[in-house]
């Protein structure tokens, strides 16, 4: 390339000849006779050995001057490079060619996310897999080699040679020998000596005079030629084997180098000068300018002088009258401090300890109360609990009873026929219930208006009780709001239409539990007071009133518990009385009305049968229960 550059310059030089590979690479690759095309060929044949391909390559290059066969081998063959003759052993170069990847299996390994294996198998180009089904491994190589051999061409490569400098791998041994053997073997002389025969350094006229005009400033003055004006400089610089082509500057080895050097010391003497030139001016400048500052400096000083030795002697005349009267004022004004300092700290001290005592008053009374309606509260629980306990064996006691005289009204219904005579006894004995009925619900009126006025009284205690313990803990409030609406709700009212039959013995009993629970109440009030006056030191009522609290808290949970639990068992009870109801009122009707004259003992007893049901409403609320006795149709039925 380089001695066709030189021809194309049209400069003086006498072609070099050197060794020229071309043969061999056309052994090897040339299409359609070379050594991989019938490679390929062979594998394509399925009946091909390694023998036959060797036959093959025997009769194709009997006659190459770079193709020998040895005489003791029948697949063998050697090819006479460069740098000395390869033997080549034919004996799996079948099965290696043929040896490629499928293409499913690398367009799968291409598209990896992997890098390293995407980057070991690169996707094929389109036209090779497009043109032929077959592609063996000879033929990839040479397209890598041809690609590889594109890119060389379309770039200015330069390449180090690597030399191995012995064959032991051990540092500091040099074998001269072995080295040249390399050097010749890798074409490195030979590129040597027809480097040092021609130009290795060129450069186009307008580089050339970019880069050294400075050497010549009186060689590139006008309008002169470039080819004339690099040819007056290398004059110029006494340089001697040089040439000038068409477009381009042919140096010899070394004469850029002695350019480079000559150009650098140009340069730097011009630096030098223009550094000493603004150095001197930038001096002379700083010279000027700190000789005026140092006037006006010198001026402004002096005259500083003077007015501060001025304003010192007038400061000190100003300082003794300051002093005189700034001691005077420090001393009135650490006076006044001292006596209002005094009188706040004694009015902070005496409204803390009055403030003190009365919060230890309010929580004092603020704990009796809450204890006074706790136990209050805690006595109607427990009374109530009395109450419906009674109830529920009062209900099953009668049920049972109301069970067996049932079955006597059954037994003696079927002897008897005397339906008349038990109906106008029947009837007085309605009119006597329906009397009794009145009779129990003006004393229930009464009993209900009296327990309305109890609740309202214990309302409005119970919300001045909440305004003082707002105060005093937020959590309490919270339970105690619980608590209040547990108390004032009442469980729902059912209206059921049945005859009510209650015991005025109850409330008269209720009455004096209820007198009990009030002289408890004060006797508790009393003690109250007594504990209010004892606890009187600060720090016992304290640890006492957080006890109470924690005390309070534990008992309303377990009164809730208590609520949720008789809530439960009363609607346990509800449900049993339903199922009691529905089984008397489904036998009894026809039962009752086929008696004989024992009809006013055997409705009393019915009456008897059915009163845990009713006074099971009267614990709940008011139920009014109507007997309807048909004569025509003989039917009794139970309307709520």
């Amino acid at each position: 390339m380089e001695q066709e550059e030189y021809t194309k310059e049209q400069i003086d030089w006498s072609y070099i000849e050197f060794v020229d590979n071309q043969d061999v690479l056309d052994l090897i690759e040339k299409k359609p006779g070379g050594v991989i095309a019938l490679l390929d060929e062979a594998c394509m044949f399925p009946k091909s050995t390694h023998e036959t391909f060797a036959q093959k390559l025997y009769q194709t290059f009997q006659k190459h001057k770079r193709f020998v066969k040895p005489k003791l081998s029948r697949t063998d063959f050697a090819i006479a490079h460069y740098a000395g003759e390869v033997l080549y052993q034919s004996d799996q170069f079948l099965d290696k060619n043929k040896d490629y990847v499928v293409a499913e299996h690398q367009e799968l390994l291409s598209a990896s996310r992997c890098s390293f294996i995407a980057g070991l198998f690169p996707p094929p180009p389109e036209e090779t897999s497009k043109s032929s089904k077959f592609s063996s491994i000879g033929a990839r190589f040479k397209q890598q080699l041809q690609a590889l051999m594109d890119t060389l061409n379309s770039t200015e490569p330069h390449y180090i040679r690597c030399v191995k400098p012995n064959n032991v791998l051990k540092p500091a041994i040099f074998e001269n020998v072995n080295v040249m053997q390399q050097l010749r073997c890798g074409g490195v002389l030979e590129a040597i000596r027809i480097s040092c025969a021609g130009y290795p350094t060129r450069r186009t006229f307008y580089e050339f005079l970019h880069r050294f005009g400075i050497l010549a400033p009186d060689a590139i003055e006008g309008n002169c030629d470039e080819k004339a004006a690099c040819k007056r400089i290398l004059e110029k610089k006494g340089l001697i084997g040089f040439q000038i082509g068409k477009t381009k500057v042919f140096l010899r080895a070394g004469q850029m180098a002695e350019l480079d050097a000559r150009r650098t010391e140009v340069l730097s003497v011009a630096a030098k000068t223009i550094q000493g030139k603004i150095r001197t001016h930038i001096m002379r400048k700083k010279f000027v300018s700190l000789r005026k500052a140092s006037v006006c400096f010198q001026a402004v000083w002096r005259g500083t002088l003077a007015c501060k030795l001025y304003d010192r002697m007038r400061r000190q005349a100003a300082s003794v009258k300051i002093q005189k009267n700034q001691r005077g004022h420090q001393a009135r004004r650490s006076y006044k401090l001292q006596v209002s300092s005094v009188l706040v700290i004694q009015a902070a001290l005496r409204a803390m300890a009055a403030r003190n005592e009365f919060r230890h008053k309010k929580r004092s009374k603020a704990a009796v109360t809450i204890q006074a309606r706790y136990r209050c509260h805690r006595a109607h629980s427990y009374h109530k609990k009395l109450k419906a306990a009674a109830i529920v064996a009062q209900c099953r006691w009668r049920g049972r009873i109301a069970r067996k005289e049932l079955r006597k009204l059954k037994m003696e219904a079927r002897e008897t026929g005397a339906l008349k005579q038990a109906k106008d006894k029947l009837e007085k004995t309605v009119e006597e219930l329906t009397w009794r009925v009145q009779l129990e619900k003006r004393m229930r009126t009464d009993l209900e208006e009296a327990k309305a006025q109890e609740l309202s009284k214990f309302q409005s205690s119970m919300d001045a009780l909440q305004a003082k313990l707002d105060e005093t803990n937020a959590v309490l409030l919270k339970e105690r709001e619980a608590a209040k609406k547990a108390i004032a709700e009442a469980p729902p009212v059912v209206k059921e239409t049945e005859v009510i039959v209650q015991d005025t013995e109850k409330v008269h009993t209720l009455k004096a539990e209820v007198d009990e629970l009030k002289t408890s109440l004060q006797s508790e009030k009393q003690r109250a007071d007594e504990l209010e006056k004892k606890r009187s030191e600060e720090a016992q009522a304290n640890e006492e009133k957080q006890k109470k609290i924690e005390e309070t808290e534990v008992k309303i949970r377990q009164f809730q518990d208590y609520l949720r639990r008789l809530e439960e068992k009363l609607s346990n009870v509800e449900s049993e009385n339903k199922v009691l109801r529905q089984q008397a009122v489904s036998v009894a009707p026809a039962k009752i009305l086929s008696g004989r004259s024992k009809s006013n003992l055997q409705v009393s007893q019915l009456v008897v049968m059915f009163y845990p049901l009713f006074h099971l409403g009267q614990y709940i609320g008011n139920i009014h229960c109507f007997l309807i006795f048909a004569e025509e149709c003989g039917k009794w039925s139970c309307i709520s």
